[in-house]
């Protein structure tokens, strides 16, 4: 009688104990892959010159092919403030998986509650490490997120300027910030010289509403674009502090808006800016005799210039040549100061007369074929985006 042969125990067979160890294996490493992450980032953020920074954690979602980075704040080394230069509580780093079906394997960026606060104070100095130059900045952007970045997003961002040495202390800043850019690596319209569309909306200093939209093309060293930007109903005493320590004046009330377009063609820009100052008042019954003599003296000047009809202080500055070497005109300034006065009045909005076309015009690197091509082609391009 032949006795029964023992079973192995299951952890004992070959077929299930490598799956098991391989099982263990991905375990661990999906354990530690947060850890290592977040490792190389702070490393990453230790090298750039000048800098320091850190991150609170990181989140992995492989079924994504994303990380998220959770707490990433930067300052720089002898900053006397503890204000950080970048704060980002959240950034989301994905595959953008419609990409891959267009034959593209490309990154989208998704970043909730950012903040880029520039302190006057911090940012004027140089630390014994020099400072980081564009190359920094994109060698850190490049290993943050390996893959081409082709879709990013800000929801509820923050962009401030503080001057601490004045007083009372100038606080300027954009709330509430909104903004998309899509097809930046041009997976899509592969054809079009504006590839990429760009739009974006915030709150202003003053609770004034600023709008940006038009169309780029970031896969040239110097990006072509053609945008609008406008700055409407913003409250001019939310201005007082740094007018006041720049300039010695305060509006008692006013609304102040801006309106601007710039276009770029291979390294040449066209464009303008178009401040306005409507219903300003400039004394207030609190102020000090030589305050009020100054402003008085400004507050002459500015009802000598503006138009009577609708109450407004208003120029067009014109912006063009070189990105290298770009001024605004000064006589042209005064020029339209006084056109404003004695002609009409600037409307309040953008003209609607700068297009790529007028920056194409004045590009030195292109042909008189080439330049007729592409203007022929923004003309087609324009016509569709209508």
């Amino acid at each position: 009688m032949h006795s029964k042969k023992a079973k192995r125990p299951i952890y004992k067979k070959k077929r299930y104990v490598i799956p098991m160890v391989l099982l263990l294996i991905l375990l661990m490493i999906r354990l530690y892959l947060p850890t290592y992450i977040k490792n190389y980032v702070n490393e990453v953020l230790a090298d750039i010159p000048g800098y320091y920074g850190e991150v609170e954690h990181i989140d992995i979602s492989l079924f994504r092919g994303a990380y998220v980075i959770n707490g990433l704040y930067l300052n720089k080394v002898d900053a006397n403030t503890q204000v950080p230069f970048l704060n980002f509580p959240k950034a989301d780093i994905s595959v953008e998986w419609k990409s891959v079906f267009n034959g593209k394997i490309v990154a989208e960026i998704v970043m909730s509650n950012p903040e880029i606060i520039y302190v006057f104070e911090d940012q004027q100095s140089t630390p014994e490490d020099g400072l980081p130059e564009v190359d920094d900045w994109t060698k850190a952007l490049t290993d943050l997120v390996p893959l081409e970045i082709n879709h990013f997003e800000i929801h509820n961002g923050k962009l401030a300027f503080v001057q601490l040495s004045a007083d009372p202390n100038v606080d300027l800043s954009i709330n509430k910030l909104e903004l998309t850019a899509d097809n930046l690596r041009n997976v899509v319209e592969k054809e079009r010289i504006l590839p990429s569309p760009i739009q974006a909306t915030g709150v202003s200093f003053g609770g004034g509403n600023i709008n940006l939209n038009g169309n780029i093309n970031l896969l040239k060293d110097i990006p072509d674009m053609d945008l609008a930007f406008s700055l409407e109903k913003a409250n001019a005493t939310a201005l007082n502090d740094f007018t006041n320590y720049y300039a010695g004046i305060d509006f008692e009330s006013g609304t102040v808006e801006l309106f601007s377009e710039i276009a770029i063609a291979d390294g040449y820009l066209k464009g303008y800016m178009k401040p306005l100052l409507t219903n300003s008042k400039l004394i207030g019954k609190e102020d000090g005799f030589l305050e009020t003599l100054w402003e008085g003296l400004v507050g002459f000047f500015k009802f000598a210039l503006k138009n009577q009809k609708n109450n407004t202080l208003a120029t067009q500055i014109p912006l063009e040549g070189d990105l290298n070497n770009v001024e605004a005109g000064v006589w042209s300034t005064f020029g339209g100061v006084f056109k404003n006065a004695w002609i009409k009045a600037f409307k309040g909005e953008t003209n609607d007369t700068i297009g790529y076309e007028d920056a194409i015009e004045g590009a030195d690197d292109m042909t008189r074929k080439e330049k007729r091509a592409a203007k022929k082609e923004a003309k087609k391009e324009a016509k569709q985006s209508e």
